[in-house]
């Protein structure tokens, strides 16, 4: 799978973003009715994208993104709908038509991110899909 093949490729982490990332496709693997689509673009990100199976409102419930227009230092960006989830500790930023066209809210997950945080966002985002 592309996927693993990514994540095992991946050697340099000085942001510390790797476990996060992996820590996030191991909470989408455990969601019911949930698909996994991964997009590769080198230089630029690679996307993983949680999928609600029977969903047809969005074409996904999150994106994971490790930004990677520097490969020696990724970093995280995870992005919802605006209005698939809240956001209580005003943590995210809003970003006008910055999720598959379409305003988005959006996390950078690195060591001033709580990630347990974006792990809720996702679990309520599948939720309200």
């Amino acid at each position: 799978m592309e996927l693993d093949k990514f994540i095992s490729e991946w050697t340099e982490d000085p942001a510390g973003v790797k476990d996060v990332f992996v820590e996030f496709k191991q909470l989408l693997e455990s969601l019911d009715d949930t698909d996994i689509v991964f997009n590769a673009r080198p230089g630029v990100s690679y996307s993983m994208r949680g999928v609600k199976k029977g969903q047809d409102k969005w074409p996904l419930f999150v994106m994971v993104d490790v930004i990677d227009d520097d490969p020696a230092n990724r970093w995280l960006s995870v992005c919802f709908y605006g209005d698939c989830i809240t956001d209580p500790d005003d943590l995210g930023d809003f970003v006008p038509e910055g999720l598959l066209g379409q305003d988005g809210h959006c996390f950078d997950a690195d060591d001033g991110e709580p990630k347990e945080y974006i792990a809720e966002r996702i679990r309520e985002a599948h939720s309200n899909q």
